[in-house]
């Protein structure tokens, strides 16, 4: 990193205690469970596969199982890893069930962008709940970690060495507080009113021709509108996303 010139617009990883054992990683599209559904139709679902990709995955250093008794005291939570010694940056210090990952670097956002840290997006894992936080990167020297709750006592729950445990994903921090929201009947909008009713007609229809096995719908499989950046009858839209390409850290 000290050959990179400070920028403006550059989101540091900085290193507290080099060489760093975890991975820090462009968030894939892949999911497990998306692979072996269907036909992997979950990939067919734009908006899902987008935000897979949507930020920098922090890794597992090391593999370990956690259990949960169910009480609130930090010592209620056994830890047992694979290789020893046991990790020190991984603990249970909050009580209720919670596991408390220390994060190995310490990261700076641009001006006005916040850091959204957060579980690994569309990423399930039985018994245990990422919790999720935002953090003004921009200006703090402190660092945060990243937590799990415990949700099933008495219930192992594993912990693989690569495996992602926190996404970090930059958020304009003034964003949210700078919109109006506005409420109205769809009726209001006479123009987008009339594309939605057909979309739905159109959808309406291609449901019904997949019921009665239309040969053609059937190969088909499902609609590329949205897909493809359009809806039926309108020109593609000429700032749609169907990827991501995050910088890797370097």
């Amino acid at each position: 990193m000290s050959d990179v010139p400070e920028s403006d617009n550059c989101f540091y990883a900085y290193e507290i205690f080099p060489p760093v054992e975890a991975l820090l990683r462009s968030a894939p599209v892949q999911r497990e469970w998306m692979d072996n559904s269907n036909q992997r139709f979950a990939y067919r679902c734009l908006p899902l596969a987008i935000a897979n990709q949507s930020g920098w995955f922090v890794d597992c250093p090391t593999s370990f199982s956690a259990q949960w008794n169910g009480g609130l005291d930090p010592k209620d939570v056994a830890l047992v890893f694979d290789s020893t010694p046991p990790a020190s940056n991984i603990s249970s210090i909050f009580g209720s069930g919670v596991i408390t990952f220390n994060m190995p670097f310490l990261f700076r956002t641009p001006k006005d962008i916040n850091l959204w840290v957060k579980g690994p997006t569309n990423w399930p894992k039985d018994g245990v709940w990422p919790l999720e936080g935002i953090v003004e990167t921009e200006w703090t020297a402190a660092t945060f970690t990243m937590n799990w709750k415990l949700t099933r006592p008495g219930h192992i729950v594993r912990f693989e060495r690569g495996e992602p445990i926190c996404m970090v994903v930059p958020f304009p921090r003034n964003l949210l507080n700078s919109l109006e929201p506005v409420r109205k009947p769809l009726a209001s909008n006479p123009e987008l009113d009339a594309r939605h009713r057909h979309w739905c007609a159109g959808r309406a229809e291609f449901r019904q021709k997949l019921e009665e096995c239309d040969e053609h719908t059937v190969k088909i499989g499902w609609q590329k509108d949205y897909f493809r950046g359009h809806d039926p009858g309108t020109e593609v839209f000429n700032n749609h996303q169907t990827k991501l390409s995050l910088k890797p850290f370097h």
